[in-house]
């Protein structure tokens, strides 16, 4: 694909100065406790040929969302915003009504909630959960699963009880890369991949892995299933930046999806580095 036409699909940023990363914690996510701006994240994606991106929510804080959105509509590079807001709250539509009309408000393309750090596997099956996310679809928006593979089975089903509702799943669903774990997995994965009101951002994959001695070849088999299982046009590349760096450069991340996707044709890397995400979460608006 020609300079500029990649399309980073998941990053985030952040400002301790405005609020704690409560998330971070201990030694080895160290690195992390700094700042992370736009102005950081902008020559490494020019320098890797990435032209716009989707900036996604970090906390369960609800003035986080009205924050990336002036920040999108402030920026040449982000062209979506995929925000948080209460789920469960009674006035969940008006909510989103009321962020799409916030500064930059245009560029919400989705919503998504830390589910991985529920200790419900089931919390997705929620009836007023279930509610929200309905009004999620009537927003138009899609909504980002971040969860760990056991928490696949109820996505499955929220998946199948709202075909009107776009689910994108986060970094592959988590699977357990540095143990060499691939079951259950796989199984998990096909069968949300059957719905077709699903997709799957090839992102976090280094996280997953050894952080210190990760190779192609590890990620490689993940790649396999993701791409055979969506296929190509359900697929979006994401760096997980700055999460990324307690493994990898931002290069390094966008460097080795390349490499793991050198075997499609350039029609399917396309979709994969560019139209997928454009696609799903309407960035040419």
């Amino acid at each position: 694909m020609k300079a500029t036409n990649l399309v980073d699909a998941h990053h985030h940023v952040w400002d301790l100065g405005v609020r704690d990363q409560d998330w971070i914690r201990g030694e080895a996510l160290g690195p992390l406790r700094r700042t992370f701006s736009l102005n950081d994240l902008a020559p490494e994606a020019r320098a890797a040929g990435v032209g716009a991106t989707v900036l996604v929510q970090t906390v369960v804080v609800a003035d986080e969302t009205p924050e990336l959105l002036r920040l999108a509509e402030d920026s040449d590079l982000v062209a979506g915003v995929v925000g948080w807001t209460d789920l469960t709250a009674p006035d969940v539509a008006e909510e989103l009504d009321r962020l799409r009309s916030l500064p930059g408000g245009r560029h919400l393309v989705g919503i998504r909630h830390q589910v991985q750090s529920e200790p419900d596997p089931d919390w997705l099956l929620r009836p007023e959960v279930l509610r929200g996310l309905a009004a999620v679809a009537a927003e138009g928006l899609a909504y980002d699963l971040v969860i760990v593979p056991r928490q696949l089975p109820a996505a499955l089903r929220a998946a199948g009880l709202l075909p009107q509702l776009t689910f994108v799943l986060d970094h592959a669903g988590k699977p357990a890369i540095a143990a060499g774990e691939r079951e259950p997995w796989e199984a998990e994965l096909r069968a949300l991949a059957a719905l077709p009101n699903t997709v799957c951002k090839l992102s976090g994959l280094v996280t997953e892995a050894d952080w210190h001695a990760w190779s192609i070849d590890d990620l490689r088999p993940y790649t396999r299933v993701v791409l055979d299982a969506f296929g190509p046009g359900r697929v979006m590349f994401g760096s997980d930046w700055p999460v990324c760096t307690v493994a990898a450069s931002y290069q390094q991340v966008v460097g080795t999806a390349q490499q793991l996707t050198e075997d499609l044709t350039d029609e399917e890397r396309s979709s994969v580095f560019a139209t997928t995400a454009r696609r799903i979460y309407g960035l040419e608006r």
